[in-house]
């Protein structure tokens, strides 16, 4: 009887596997959030917010409704931008409850602190010439403004690559 193979796994899936269920139990996140934060936060608020924890409301509530709530998610900000991220929370609530697929959280309690630098991605140089060109062509067909800059940010890196 053959045994089928297992495949090659990136080290980040076996971690994501050890962390995200110690996360989910402590701070209700996962590491998908946390990777992903600074496209959800956005440019305004990415290098001075960081997501801290989810809290989930108890499943026998008080109004005698069961079911699914979303919850309240805490947010570490810095200094005087915690008043400019309490005037975007519609929005990132919006980015957040995108990110998810479903409604997953209904309110952000922001917590006012210094959020530790995280070590970011060395930004690549913006391709130039016959590579630009080709990458442009790459992404004709797609409709999706998110999704071609997402692509054309993975080409960019792609394609710079000295080799």
């Amino acid at each position: 009887m053959n045994q089928p193979k297992r495949g090659i796994r990136q080290i980040s899936e076996i971690a994501n596997g050890i962390i995200d269920p110690v996360l989910a139990r402590r701070a209700g996140i996962n590491t998908a959030l946390l990777g992903s934060w600074d496209e959800i936060a956005g440019e305004s608020f990415a290098d001075c917010t960081r997501p801290e924890k989810i809290s989930w409301p108890r499943r026998g509530s008080e109004d005698g409704e069961g079911g699914y709530r979303p919850g309240v998610l805490t947010v570490a900000c810095e200094g005087a931008r915690a008043l400019f991220l309490t005037h975007s929370q519609g929005e990132l609530i919006a980015r957040i409850n995108g990110f998810f697929g479903y409604p997953a959280i209904a309110q952000i309690r922001i917590v006012q602190k210094p959020v530790l630098p995280v070590t970011r991605a060395k930004r690549v140089k913006p391709l130039d010439g016959v590579k630009a060109k080709r990458l442009e062509g790459m992404l004709d067909g797609i409709e999706n403004e998110n999704l071609r800059n997402a692509i054309r940010r993975l080409g960019t890196g792609v394609l710079g690559k000295k080799r």
